[in-house]
């Protein structure tokens, strides 16, 4: 969740202090039919028997007050505890997911916190990804909902199995509110913390009001849309777009960082944080967020135009673009295959312990890289991994980088993992070189790239 700090005392100082009771709510039957000219991607309409978790195919449930290894307080100084208790997140029966924070006898607060089990939400090259969800915010206001926090939004992909490469990977804010205002705000974080390009902690972000949220279910959606120069983030509330990030408002390699690689979906009630501030004694517990439906969708791009699977003119290769890995020029013991990652084309595989590839006349530039992304994928047996280090001009030289990678989930499970480098200028030939303890293979490379 997002780590801003600021509050909203003046406008939840303007809301009248009273809480809503809850009344009964209709949803739709399912997802809506797929729009003209898109393709359905991905989508759950939590149509469950009333008191049910969750499809654990789809979704995976957040436990603690952090990631493992993560920061505390999931990052934001949150203060519930999140579970998989039905308790706290159920389908009820007429079409919708509950999330429910609750405060027990003692003041301590549970709630929930899900993400979806797919990380390679990302629209295809050229194309628009599209992603909504139709939400009825937690029904309180006023005194009575101060701390609630509640969320829709995502995460990239490289986060996952990391937990500290905040907000470089890009999280993408499509709803949020705090402490029952009649508005919604929708953010895309991303560069460095504090400050940065993207004016961390608060983001590059804007808001619309938003009368009735908390009484009804409205739709909130954001189209990542790569169609367009330069690349646009645009969030919508009912339909109507309130909120625009352009590619142009950051340099090339922020905007890079935070979208080149796919991304996780998050649901979520937060209570307290340094946004909402904590909750009081006149906090009304169990008042759930509902969702009705939360649906992908892409259009454009991707299926005519694969990655180039053949080299370059030598030392026209950039470092700061992707470089597909089966555009090599010089290999041993991999082979190319078909890959089922977001934007098709082959990556490579059959790669184990001594195997490399080469790519001639990567040109760095005369500002230093400092770092490197590789997209990779691992069904290797338990207890088998290895390193995929990046080597200049010669394959047995020291390396200059180097990340760890075991099992994935799948050998076309896809996760991309960034690693730190030497100071790397001018052009070079680099070789990718794959080193492990024993002889098994261990991993697939979709691609790579640098960053400074």
């Amino acid at each position: 969740m997002r780590k801003r700090l600021r509050t909203l005392a003046a406008v939840v100082g303007a809301l009248a202090v009273t809480a809503v009771p809850l009344a009964a709510v209709t949803t739709q039957a399912a997802v809506p039919p797929t729009p003209a000219g898109w393709s359905h991607v991905w989508s759950d309409d939590f149509t469950g028997a009333a008191g049910t978790g969750l499809n654990t195919a789809n979704w995976i449930y957040d436990i603690g007050h952090s990631y493992p290894g993560g920061a505390a307080n999931w990052g934001t100084g949150e203060i519930a505890y999140h579970t998989n208790s039905t308790q706290n997140v159920y389908q009820d029966g007429n079409g919708n997911l509950a999330i429910k924070p609750i405060r027990d006898s003692a003041g301590n607060w549970t709630s929930g916190r899900i993400e979806t089990q797919r990380t390679d939400f990302q629209p295809p090259a050229g194309g628009t990804l599209r992603v909504e969800a139709r939400i009825q915010m937690p029904n309180v206001t006023g005194a009575a909902a101060q701390g609630y926090w509640p969320a829709f939004w995502m995460l990239g992909e490289p986060f996952r199995g990391n937990y500290w490469n905040w907000p470089g990977v890009g999280e993408i804010d499509i709803m949020e509110n705090v402490n029952g205002a009649a508005q919604v705000w929708a953010t895309l974080h991303c560069g460095t913390n504090p400050g940065g390009p993207c004016n961390e902690t608060i983001g590059l972000g804007g808001s619309t009001a938003c009368n009735g949220c908390q009484t009804g279910f409205h739709t909130y959606r954001m189209e990542w849309d790569r169609s367009v120069t330069p690349n646009q983030m645009r969030f919508y509330l009912d339909g109507s777009l309130f909120h625009t990030v352009r590619q142009d408002q950051v340099d090339a390699t922020t905007w890079a960082n935070a979208t080149n690689h796919g991304y996780f979906i998050i649901l979520n009630v937060a209570i307290g944080g340094g946004w909402p501030g904590g909750p009081t004694a006149q906090t009304v517990s169990g008042v759930p967020m509902l969702v009705d439906y939360v649906g992908v969708w892409q259009r454009g791009g991707g299926t005519t135009t694969p990655p180039p699977t053949t080299p370059p003119p030598s030392g026209s290769r950039d470092a700061y673009s992707t470089i597909q890995a089966e555009s090599y020029n010089a290999q041993s013991g991999v082979s190319t295959e078909t890959t089922t990652d977001a934007g098709g084309g082959q990556n490579i595989g059959w790669i184990g312990n001594g195997d490399w590839v080469r790519f001639d006349g990567v040109n760095f530039g005369s500002t230093p890289a400092r770092g490197f992304s590789a997209r990779v994928a691992s069904g290797a047996a338990s207890g088998v991994s290895g390193l995929v280090e990046v080597r200049l001009d010669d394959v047995n030289n020291a390396p200059v980088g180097s990340f760890a990678v075991g099992n994935t989930g799948g050998w076309q499970s896809w996760r991309t993992i960034p690693a730190n480098m030497a100071q790397v200028t001018g052009t070079h030939t680099v070789f990718l070189r794959f080193t492990s303890g024993q002889p098994a293979d261990f991993v697939n490379v979709n691609w790579l790239t640098f960053t400074r």
